[in-house]
């Protein structure tokens, strides 16, 4: 009996160094890994990595605040500049070496002028964001730099919305795929699905293009040059000679004289032919 006593209670010392020595045990751990024994891989993948991030916010509660508020530096800018120049053409010229110069392109340009009118071009060049301050500060070789205005615009907000909707929409594609594959309901289930699908990748191309939008017009900034002669001193239609326009009115005035002598006289003669002939008859009247 003694003998059976101490093994007893040999054993119950065992069992309670045992669970000393054990490390406690989390209930929401213990819980966590049966769901994610009952549900399987898939979920036991998003169970990690949930239960990683908030590992990850417990230590740094800013750090997942600053990932998601912090946007991207995205500018678009456009200017205008209107430039004074002796001649329109060899201005073109220039221009066309600038854009050249800074690695742009020009896409519209227009050219007008007419005989009452000052001549004048406008050119659109398409410049690389990184040079655009070096093809606005180089403008001064074109001719005389009037003004120059620089606008700007941050698409960084809307960029970032984009992406988080592109992201969405992926996964819900990524799910309705996975179910699309799985389904063995009813006909008209299966198609509502697909139909589901196709609006989802509908979302996700429209999404697409308005990010590749937004990426060419940050990489690229647009510069519109306008040059113009300088206007005449004196006369008031562009392109004048004041001295040749004041012979020309000189000559029309003696050519609207002459054909006014040559109007009063046709009204003259006649009236000179029938005072003669009134005086001859007077005179033989007289005689008699």
């Amino acid at each position: 009996m003694r003998a059976a006593k101490l093994l007893i209670l040999s054993a119950f010392a065992l069992v309670a160094c045992e669970e000393q020595s054990a490390p406690p045990h989390d209930e929401a751990s213990v819980s966590a890994a049966t769901s994610l024994s009952k549900s399987g891989p898939a979920m036991a993948e998003d169970a990690a990595a949930n239960q990683t991030a908030t590992a990850g916010s417990a230590t740094d509660p800013l750090q997942n605040v600053n990932a998601s508020t912090a946007a991207p530096t995205m500018v678009i800018r456009t200017g205008q500049a209107f430039i004074e120049v002796e001649k329109v053409d060899p201005a073109i010229l220039r221009i066309r070496q600038l854009a050249a110069q800074v690695g742009g392109y020009i896409t519209n340009s227009s050219v007008s002028g007419g005989r009452d009118q000052i001549r004048q071009a406008t050119l659109e060049v398409k410049i690389p964001a990184p040079r655009y301050d070096e093809a606005v500060s180089s403008l001064s070789t074109i001719g005389k730099l009037e003004t120059v205005n620089t606008q700007a615009q941050d698409v960084g907000e809307e960029y970032v919305d984009v992406t988080a909707r592109v992201t969405n929409a992926r996964r819900l594609e990524e799910r309705l795929i996975s179910l699309l594959s799985n389904r063995t309901g009813k006909l008209d289930e299966v198609l509502r699905v697909e139909r589901e699908l196709a609006r989802v990748r509908e979302e996700i191309e429209r999404y697409e293009g308005r990010l590749r939008y937004l990426g060419a017009r940050v990489a690229t900034s647009t510069l519109t040059i306008t040059v113009h002669e300088p206007s005449p001193i004196l006369g008031n239609n562009p392109g004048d000679n004041p001295i040749v326009a004041a012979l020309r009115r000189a000559w029309k005035n003696f050519v609207a004289l002459v054909a006014g002598v040559i109007a009063a006289l046709g009204v003259l003669i006649p009236l000179a032919l029938v005072g003669l002939a009134g005086w001859v008859g007077y005179k033989r009247w007289k005689r008699r």
